[in-house]
């Protein structure tokens, strides 16, 4: 039985993973501790084979930026170093797509990071000081997800799809997102614990998502039917050079799907399917669950 210490409470995706390992209880058993405080300090990590590292403050007030700092990087660092040297044998991070430093483009294995944003830079730096903790008795995975959705989750998705609900009219526009829905993500940690692998991973799902088809998708999973027009491309392709969050919104952000850890993608020799079910049906999952 492996034995899982998720450090960070109430976490998106520390929560949904524990729900997910939850379906084999002879195979995993999971913990979470709470890190806000230092009084995890005090607490064994041993007979942990594995942390899952989730904690992280996303949105903090721009005059006390070190907070990133002090909770993405050195929080994680130090609770790496302990169990380190407590013997756990795996630690696997959350880091983010936002250390490329740009809102659209095509990423490969070979595109440089650039962070801008102090959440990503402290994210990175985290990064680099977690793999000088790696051996083969401490492996450090390191994953760099694209938007997550899924049951209850915040961000991006629930704004466009309160927008599928309101809207009779979306532009059609043709760009492409790289996405991973919740319970592929877990599956694809699951993997990782499995067979004890470490590295810097690229998880997504297997086909990329256009924004026009997945509003339309979910207006015709409420009973609405959405018109869409290329009356607005111009205006929104233009609107790229001043707009971050048009950027966000319409402009096409993947990547490369051969990278490590991508849809299909051998590792270690390991094929790693994780796609527990289609693009339509996770979409579906998460409205009906969402409603």
């Amino acid at each position: 039985m492996k034995k899982i210490l998720i450090t960070g409470i109430n976490s998106y995706i520390g929560t949904s993973f524990e729900k997910w390992v939850n379906k084999w209880p002879d195979k995993y058993k999971v913990e979470s501790i709470d890190v806000r405080t230092d009084s995890w300090r005090e607490l064994s990590f041993k007979g942990y084979d594995v942390i899952l590292h989730v904690a992280a403050i996303v949105h903090v007030k721009e005059k006390n930026t070190n907070e990133y700092y002090k909770v993405n990087r050195d929080l994680a660092l130090d609770i790496a170093k302990k169990a380190k040297c407590e013997g756990v044998k795996q630690f696997i991070f959350l880091s983010t797509m936002g250390v490329y430093g740009i809102e659209t483009g095509y990423i490969t294995k070979d595109t440089e990071p650039k962070p801008i944003t102090p959440y990503a830079k402290s994210k990175y730096e985290a990064e680099k000081l977690l793999n000088e903790l790696d051996n083969e008795c401490f492996k450090v995975a390191i994953l760099r997800p694209p938007i997550v959705y899924g049951e209850n989750c915040k961000g991006n998705y629930p704004k466009l799809a309160s927008l599928a609900k309101k809207l009779p009219v979306f532009p059609d526009l043709k760009n492409q997102r790289s996405m991973i829905y919740i319970d592929n993500l877990s599956e694809f940690i699951r993997l990782l614990i499995d067979y004890e692998i470490k590295g810097l991973f690229f998880p997504q799902n297997k086909d990329y998502v256009s924004v026009t088809e997945l509003v339309t998708y979910i207006a015709k999973i409420h009973g609405k039917e959405i018109k869409t027009t290329k009356l607005f491309n111009l205006a929104i392709n233009l609107g790229f050079y001043f707009s971050k969050t048009l950027k966000k919104i319409f402009g096409s952000f993947v990547y490369d799907k051969e990278m490590p850890g991508g849809p299909g993608t051998n590792i270690n020799g390991i094929e790693f399917i994780y796609e527990t079910c289609s693009f339509e049906e996770s979409v579906y999952r998460t409205e009906y669950i969402m409603e």
